[in-house]
């Protein structure tokens, strides 16, 4: 990990929350949606799928946190196991 990224990993330990970067570009924009809902910007009836759940379950602060991770590098599906 570099710089902010680092820096936000530390402070996360420190103060007890956990940083829940997306594990792929489609999770990073479900993210993005339930988040847009959740702020009024965007109706809740347009959500499908995991951006309705996450919407639903997550706050605005976790939605936040997962919609910022950077999509270099991340597939846009995880792949299952």
């Amino acid at each position: 990990m570099q710089g902010a990224a680092l820096d936000r990993q530390v402070y996360a330990s420190q103060h007890g929350n956990s940083i829940m970067p997306a594990k792929s570009g489609a999770q990073q924009k479900a993210a993005g949606a339930a988040l847009s809902a959740k702020r009024g910007d965007t109706p809740k009836s347009k959500l499908k799928g995991a951006s309705r759940s996450m919407e639903k379950s997550m706050t605005e602060k976790e939605l936040e946190e997962m919609a910022s991770t950077k999509r270099k590098g991340k597939p846009e599906h995880k792949r299952k196991d």
